[in-house]
């Protein structure tokens, strides 16, 4: 139920959303109607090429999203990633991470100014 699953859903995320990139992600934010934080990853093999790899990155995306979820209620996010997202530890990986839940939820704030 926190996923995005549909490809219509990842399209209206990837079309109108609010960007936060730094060194080793890319993350995509957009306000839905369901009112609880869904999370889609869009980590492609041509940015990481070893299976073993992505699934550590996602692994990492998925805890760090699963402890945060009641920050980010009410956004649909996306998380690309870039290729040295690969070289990163897993520390460095779910800092960066939280600074992208951190700006997401100024923007938040900042729009209702």
């Amino acid at each position: 139920s926190a996923r995005l699953m549909k490809p219509a859903e990842f399209r209206r995320v990837f079309s109108g959303s609010k960007r936060s990139p730094d060194g080793l992600f890319t993350v995509l934010a957009r306000d839905n109607e369901v009112g609880m934080a869904r999370l889609g990853l869009a980590i492609a093999r041509k940015c990481v090429k070893r299976a073993v790899e992505r699934n550590r990155i996602k692994r990492i995306i998925r805890e760090s999203f699963r402890t945060h979820r009641q920050a980010l209620a009410g956004f649909d996010l996306v998380v690309m990633c870039r290729p040295s997202a690969v070289l990163a530890s897993n520390a460095d990986l779910a800092t960066s991470l939280l600074k992208h839940w951190n700006v997401i939820n100024r923007k938040r704030q900042c729009a209702s100014c």
